[in-house]
This record gives structure tokens, sequence and C-alpha cells, in this order.
């Protein structure tokens, strides 16, 4: 599926990107032959067979693990090495702080239907699921900047991912947390509602069920029931959704990145459209079906882990 996937986008990235465009604002402009002269050493001239330019692309993979280069000459290796562990920085955190939070708050409110906790939790849940990430991320900001005029020191960063020249492990620590928690924060208040509610609406049919009476029939009390029963049937489609989540919000973490200024996949996303890197954007889609993949195997582990019957089969 990677494989194919990328082969694919590499085809369809020659149909819609123009390395060619990147020269044609140059001043002085560039003549045809000074164009092809920077293209050709990074496999991006058109005048060289399609054909041709894949199977160089493809070798390099295959031999060198080379990516290829960017139309200005830079190493897809090198950004795709950098960029990644800056998405995971932001990505991994709020992705697990969203679940618990999700999770916690679908069983909280099921648990109490039509009672005011569930009420106020629903009304709550459905403001911030329809709160714009580019408006959630501002705000941040600005509250952010606020506080820090308040209390007359900078304790939150509101763009970068890190700070230069900062050493040693607790201040790089301290350093990287007062950069992680604002984007962070503003993933999770525009995601958490959507499994807050796809638990409930499974929690509320599963507690329902015939082998949920009959365990209360037996002497468990409703949370025991819930917790013993109930939660863990409907938490297998919770974990199968986050399991495919992961790859979307790896590469789809576009505004947020931009918003506060991470140089993530994200944001390489847009520069590789816009400076018409096809290597770049092929990288990319190799990514996101790397992700998929994994996410499709995280998906099977939790279905494995939470229903015995698969177990046993």
């Amino acid at each position: 599926m990677i494989v194919v996937a990328t082969n694919i986008t590499y085809f369809l990235a020659w149909n819609f990107l123009d390395p060619e465009n990147n020269y044609a604002q140059r001043r002085p402009p560039l003549s045809p032959e000074e164009i092809e002269r920077l293209l050709a050493p990074r496999n991006l001239s058109e005048n060289i067979p399609l054909l041709e330019r894949w199977w160089t692309w493809i070798t390099g993979i295959v031999l060198r693990w080379d990516w290829g280069l960017g139309p200005t000459g830079e190493s897809v290796n090198e950004q795709v090495a950098y960029r990644i562990w800056v998405s995971a920085e932001l990505v991994l955190g709020a992705t697990l702080i969203t679940t618990v939070i999700g999770i916690a708050l679908g069983v909280y409110t099921a648990s109490r239907q039509y009672k005011l906790a569930d009420r106020i939790g629903q009304a709550t849940s459905i403001i911030t699921m329809n709160i714009p990430i580019v408006v959630a991320g501002l705000a941040f900001v600005l509250l952010a900047i606020n506080f820090n005029n308040a209390v007359g020191t900078r304790v939150f960063y509101v763009t970068g991912s890190a700070s230069q020249g900062v050493t040693g492990f607790f201040p790089v620590l301290i350093d990287v947390l007062q950069h992680l928690i604002l984007p962070t924060l503003a993933l999770v208040l525009t995601g958490y509602a959507g499994i807050h509610f796809l638990q409930r609406s499974l929690l509320l049919d599963n507690i329902k069920a015939d082998y949920v009476r009959t365990a209360r029939a037996k002497g468990l009390t409703k949370a025991q029931a819930v917790r013993k029963h109930a939660l863990r049937t409907s938490l297998i489609p919770v974990a199968t959704q986050v399991a495919f989540t992961i790859p979307t919000v790896f590469t789809g973490a576009v505004l947020t990145e931009t918003i506060f200024n991470w140089n993530g996949m994200g944001r390489y996303f847009l520069t590789t459209l816009g400076t018409n890197d096809i290597h770049g954007t092929v990288a990319i889609a190799a990514f996101g079906a790397l992700m998929t993949a994994i996410g499709a195997i995280l998906a099977d582990v939790a279905v494995v882990v939470l229903d015995p019957r698969v177990r046993v089969s």
C-alpha cells in the first residue's frame, strides 16, 4: 500500500507541479539554459523523460534511502527527519490528552444521562466542537500575551517550538513545555468533543445490553457493570478511530503549526506545494501512507486487547 501510494503520488505531482515556476519571477530573469543547469542535477528537469526521472528517483530511495532534493537544493531527507520530531512533540501529546479527556467525559456523562452534568458536558462539547482551530489558537495567543504582561515575565511562548541557546536537561525541558502548552491546548480544546460524543453514544448502547443487565442482576453495582463490562466493549470503536487519526493529525495540523510557527510536517506540506517541491510532496505522501499503515496495526492491536472474543478466535 505504501509503495503504490507513493509512486502514484510521484506521477500525479509531476502533472500538477512545475519546479521551473520557482525561477519565473527571478530578477534578473534566468535563461532557460540556466534554469536547466539548476534543475537537471536535482532530477527535476522536464527535458528528461518522466520514466527516466522516476527510475533515478526510485533507485535513489531503494539503494541509498535518498528521497531527492528540492528545487532550491535542500535535502528532503533532512527536512523530513527534522520536522517529524517537531510534529511528534505536538501531535502525540495532544492526541493522548484529547483521547483521555474525551473518553473520561463520555463515560462520566453517559453514566449520568439527562442529568445536569450530562447536559452541561454536552453543551460545552457542542460549543468547543464548533470553534475553528484558528480562533482557538489566536485566543490562546492573546491570553498568553496578556498573562505574560500581567506577571511581568515570559511564562508562555506564543511562537516557535524551541528557543536558541538553551542547554541542560531541565532548562530544555522547561523551554519545550513553555512552547508546547499553547498549541496543545488549542488542539485539545477543538478535538476532544468528537471522542466525547462517540464514547457517550456507544456506552449508552452497551449499558442497555443484555449482558450488562445480567451482570447487574448478579449483584454488581451500575458503576462496576459499566467499568468491567460495558466500557471495554464501547472502547473498541473509539480506539480504532483514534488509531486512524494519527496520520491525519501528523500531516494535517497545518493551521496550528502556522499560527504558532512550528516547523512541522503540516507546514512542510504547505511549503512543498507552494514551492513546487515534487520530491518533498511525495515524501510527505509516503510518510502519510506509513502512518496509515501503523494506525491500522494499532487499531487491530486495540481490538485484540479490548475484545476477548478476538483473542480466543
